[in-house]
């Protein structure tokens, strides 16, 4: 199971991960991102660099919390992709989901996602190490 969050604001952007193994195995990071990126930027972000890492773990089946709607509903196609740089983020997300042999994205109520939320504000906040 993997929680995703992005953030952004005018401190910068960056992205809270929390990948959850079947034998327990727990790995969070909270990255802050090196360029400028919107919120749906920040929440397509955290998703890919999520996804890779499932992948680099070896996860065969993927389910993915999220509390963007945006990010969510253009991925499952609820919603289509306007927006140019969004339809390129959607793209690389279906390539991704190729790499597993199930992959379900579902919108949670930030609430249920308020690990993945406070680390992305971490990341992006300016504060910690580099």
């Amino acid at each position: 199971m993997l929680s995703v969050d992005g953030s952004s604001n005018q401190q910068g952007s960056g992205a809270g991960i929390i990948l959850e193994g079947p034998n327990g195995v727990l790995i969070e990071q909270a990255l802050r991102f090196a360029f400028k990126a919107s919120n749906n930027q920040a929440e397509y972000e955290a998703l890919i660099v999520g996804m890779l890492l499932a992948k680099e773990m070896g996860a065969q089946s993927l389910l993915v919390k999220s509390d963007s709607q945006l990010v969510t509903g253009e991925v499952t196609g609820e919603y289509q992709a306007k927006n140019p740089q969004m339809a390129a983020y959607l793209k690389y997300v279906q390539v991704l989901n190729g790499a597993f042999a199930t992959f379900e994205l579902v919108h949670v109520p930030r609430e249920q996602n308020a690990r993945a939320d406070l680390l992305a504000k971490l990341a992006n906040s300016g504060k910690g190490g580099r």
